[in-house]
């Protein structure tokens, strides 16, 4: 796209911007919240949480600040109108203005939302629910990295827009890694529901003498998601969630305990997994949804013509494995879609003979047809 600009200077100094919108996205998302949480919900921010904290704050600000210098160094404001007429301009664009003025314009915008962000941020440090809460403050934090990154992608998407019909995936920085993760959080949110789930079923079943036990495993399968990688990526305040029921779950483990006791501990804790998988609400995870359920719609149509020509089935079973192995991607969407993609990771699908091909594909194509095309947003 860069190289496709006539006015080479002009697409110098893009370039610069866009480097540093990449470099200020790597920066801010390098940081690891799990190493600032502790084994309890009720720990104020102490000095040396704050100690820890002070230069992550201020490398944010500077990371953010400092893209906002290379915008203003390289694209100036004209500030004959005021801040104002800036803003008015990047909304209202004018049909006949010319792409540079357009993607300048693109730029100004988004850096005035970063500007104001950065003031917010400031401001929230101070809050007292900040003040005086260990996860306030870590949630508050990783929120407005978020955020900052966020603009930090439109930034880039909405200014190259202007000179080429660009996805998100090639030019936004961090996209493919953000995307990556939620569709992680989302699979292994919908397996800790699916486990939890289980787990609450076999304790309304138990014996009272085994309910000490089922608190131990239900302990052991908590720990392991709490190794995943979809842990890591959570928000502070569900990782709250989650240490607290740990905690409790922790002391039924240790010391014989009540059935009542743990069916009212672990029943709300169901509704909290199933809260996780929110995450499907998200824009960029339902335009991934969209391209996947289009790229599984190709494929399935490329194996059932191919099931038409003599001795193609080898060729229909490829097809359709390539299109199975795409939509595991979905998993966490629907618990029926979830049954069957767990169980093709189990079988040999390009390996299937042409009646197995036409049952398989046709059940997949069923599941696929039941689930709901994501809006556009």
């Amino acid at each position: 796209m860069l190289d496709s600009i006539q006015d080479r200077a002009f697409a110098a100094r893009l370039r610069r911007v866009y480097t540093a919108a990449a470099a200020a996205v790597v920066r801010l998302s390098d940081m690891d919240l799990v190493r600032y949480e502790t084994s309890t919900v009720d720990d104020a921010p102490d000095l040396s949480l704050w100690e820890e904290m002070a230069p992550v704050i201020r490398d944010t600000v500077m990371d953010v600040n400092g893209l906002l210098q290379v915008i203003r160094e390289h694209f100036p404001q004209n500030v004959q109108g005021g801040l104002a007429d800036v803003v008015e301009k990047a909304v209202n664009e004018t049909v006949g203005s010319s792409k540079p003025e357009g993607a300048v314009a693109a730029l100004h915008s988004v850096m005035v939302r970063l500007a104001q962000q950065v003031t917010e941020l400031g401001e929230g440090m101070r809050k007292p629910e900040v003040v005086s809460d260990r996860w306030n403050l870590l949630s508050e934090i990783q929120r407005f990295r978020t955020r900052f990154r966020h603009e930090i992608g439109e930034l880039v998407f909405q200014s190259a827009s202007v000179f080429a019909d660009v996805h998100q995936k090639d030019v936004v920085p961090g996209y493919l890694e953000e995307v990556t993760s939620a569709v992680s959080i989302r699979a292994t949110a919908s397996d800790l529901v699916r486990v939890v789930n289980a787990r609450r079923e076999k304790i309304h079943e138990a014996e009272p003498e085994d309910t000490q036990w089922h608190a131990q495993q239900l302990e052991k399968e908590l720990d392991l998601f709490g190794k995943t990688p979809a842990y890591r990526a959570l928000r502070a305040q569900d990782k709250r969630a989650i240490v607290e029921f740990r905690g409790k779950l922790g002391r039924m483990a240790a010391h014989p305990t009540t059935k009542p006791e743990l069916e009212e501990v672990v029943d709300p804790f169901v509704e909290l997994c199933r809260g996780l998988l929110r995450v499907k609400d998200r824009a960029i995870l339902q335009q991934h949804d969209r391209e996947v359920l289009a790229a599984c719609g190709v494929k399935l149509e490329q194996a059932e013509l191919a099931l038409q020509t003599a001795s193609a089935s080898p060729e229909a079973a490829g097809l359709l494995a390539e299109a199975v192995l795409t939509a595991q991607s979905l998993y966490g969407r629907e618990a029926e879609l979830d049954v069957f993609l767990r169980r093709a990771r189990k079988a040999p699908l390009g390996s299937l003979g042409e009646v197995e091909v036409r049952v398989v594909l046709e059940q997949f194509r069923t599941l696929l047809a039941s689930l709901p095309v994501p809006p556009v947003i």
